[in-house]
């Protein structure tokens, strides 16, 4: 599919595997650890080589940390090379707008912008090469084609096509490997019952969005009479939020739609994003290492960490010319293993994806409380409604968990007849949690449909804290 004895490599645009063909790549896909270790190191070192030459922000860093490109002779010589944080990207744009002195080509080479969206702060551009996006496209097509995707299935790719890089991915890879693709879009009002719509005219085969956004499309096809399973999915992908790892998730969207739920993605500044993907067996993310160098580590010292050991993803890439990073922190959390997969390719694997970040990690009354085992708990109780939310809050300098939680419409039926029917309910959900959370909630239990729904990523957590720190800062 094209050759990895150059840097950047160089693909075969008009390559394209036989259908009945597992792997897109068997060479790369199936590469002895020992082997692919050798050609991680050879395209490491040409990738901090250009760094180094043709930015002054690696330059300075590396200096700082006493490392120089040609101190890389080894994998194991990669770890003294400093990482990277989202807040040095957008220091160093506000400094050397606007894309920073990490672009390491001439801006007429660019060929797309996008972007992050500012909401913790001051947006990021993403400049790509025009060679890179064509690298990123054949990238995610591998990948894709991991999925079980093939160039007879009709993509529908329910996102949003904006600064967001997730629909753009999923669009590049699925035109490379020849599927049909429908870039429908999402956000805009009424726009989910038109999907309904025309994923009943379409019969498209597979389906990208995010987690959340599927299960709200399946509550408004549920609400104009349509089964979700009438739509015919084989395949549903997705990236964006933690949803399509956590189990009881994966087979809520398996169960409602029939088809085979499939999680990828890494961050937005790695993309080809997709190298963080499960295969078709959906055992976990594959990390395909060739093309985006992740190492787990330490959230504190950023040492990698043994396999079967949870830390978080350290990126680097080995195949971008343009805006290149460097050990980037994802600051994300997963646990890798390097145990064999059914589908037989060799790279290491994340079982349980990504499972949550580590700013999203609460601490309530000392344990550590993430919003992904909540998800995970309601959605294996029968009578949740499919949507919730966390407020943490201090009232008399104690930590309250609040957990806001919908009941099905079957369970505010069965209340019309039984007086305790919800008081059940609410009592097995706090003690589920309790056991999977180490804290009992306050359990709050909200009528169907009440709580807000997304066509983007789920915010389902409220620190309210804060106010309750400033309110007694303020009586003193």
């Amino acid at each position: 599919m094209g050759s990895h004895d150059t840097w950047p490599p160089v693909y075969d645009e008009t390559c394209l595997p036989d259908p009945r063909q597992r792997y897109w790549s068997p060479h790369l896909e199936q590469m002895a650890p020992g082997q692919r270790e050798a050609l991680i190191l050879r395209k490491l070192r040409a990738a901090v080589r250009w760094a180094g030459e043709r930015s002054p922000f690696y330059r300075e860093k590396w200096e700082a940390a006493g490392v120089h490109p040609e101190h890389l002779r080894s994998l194991d010589d990669f770890r003294r090379f400093p990482v990277v944080t989202k807040a040095e990207l957008r220091r160093e744009q506000a400094e050397y707008p606007p894309f920073g002195r990490y672009l390491c080509v001439d801006p007429s080479e660019v060929l797309r912008i996008h972007g992050t969206s500012g909401t913790t702060g001051k947006p990021t551009a993403f400049a790509v090469g025009r060679e890179d996006w064509r690298r990123i496209a054949n990238a995610h097509a591998r990948i894709m084609w991991g999925m079980g995707l093939r160039p007879a299935d009709i993509i529908f790719i329910a996102s949003f096509f904006s600064l967001y890089m997730g629909s753009w991915g999923a669009l590049a890879g699925g035109e490379r490997l020849r599927a049909t693709c429908f870039p429908f879009g999402a956000g805009v009002p009424g726009q989910t019952l038109m999907a309904v719509r025309w994923l009943l005219d379409l019969r498209p085969t597979a389906f990208y969005s995010t987690p959340s956004y599927a299960l709200h499309l399946a509550e408004v096809a549920a609400q104009e009479g349509v089964d979700p399973r009438d739509f015919r999915f084989r395949i549903m992908f997705f990236s964006g939020e933690p949803g399509a790892s956590i189990p009881s998730t994966k087979r809520k969207i398996q169960e409602t739609f029939g088809a085979a739920c499939i999680d990828s993605g890494s961050m937005a500044e790695m993309t080809p994003w997709m190298t963080n993907g499960e295969c078709e067996f959906r055992c976990g993310m594959h990390l395909w290492q060739d093309i985006v160098y992740c190492e787990v580590c330490d959230p504190r010292s950023f040492e990698p960490v043994p396999f079967g050991h949870e830390g978080t993803p350290v990126y680097t890439h080995l195949e971008r010319t343009s805006q290149p990073m460097i050990r980037l922190v994802s600051g994300d959390l997963t646990r890798w293993v390097d145990e064999a997969c059914e589908c037989g390719r060799t790279y290491p694997r994340l079982p349980r994806g990504i499972y949550g970040r580590i700013d999203d990690m609460v601490i309530i009354r000392g344990e550590n409380v993430y919003p992904s085992a909540i998800e995970d708990t309601l959605r294996a109780i029968t009578g949740f409604g499919g949507e919730f939310q966390v407020i943490i809050s201090r009232e008399r300098a104690m930590d309250e968990l609040v957990v806001r939680v919908e009941c099905s419409l079957e369970a505010a039926r069965q209340a019309e007849l039984s007086r305790g029917a919800l008081d059940r309910l609410r009592e097995e959900i706090a003690t589920r949690l309790r056991a999977a959370i180490g804290v009992r909630p306050v359990v709050v239990l909200e009528k169907p449909g009440t709580l807000p729904r997304t066509e983007f990523k789920a915010r389902r957590v409220m620190d309210n804290r804060r106010l309750y720190e400033e309110a007694v800062g303020e009586a003193q």
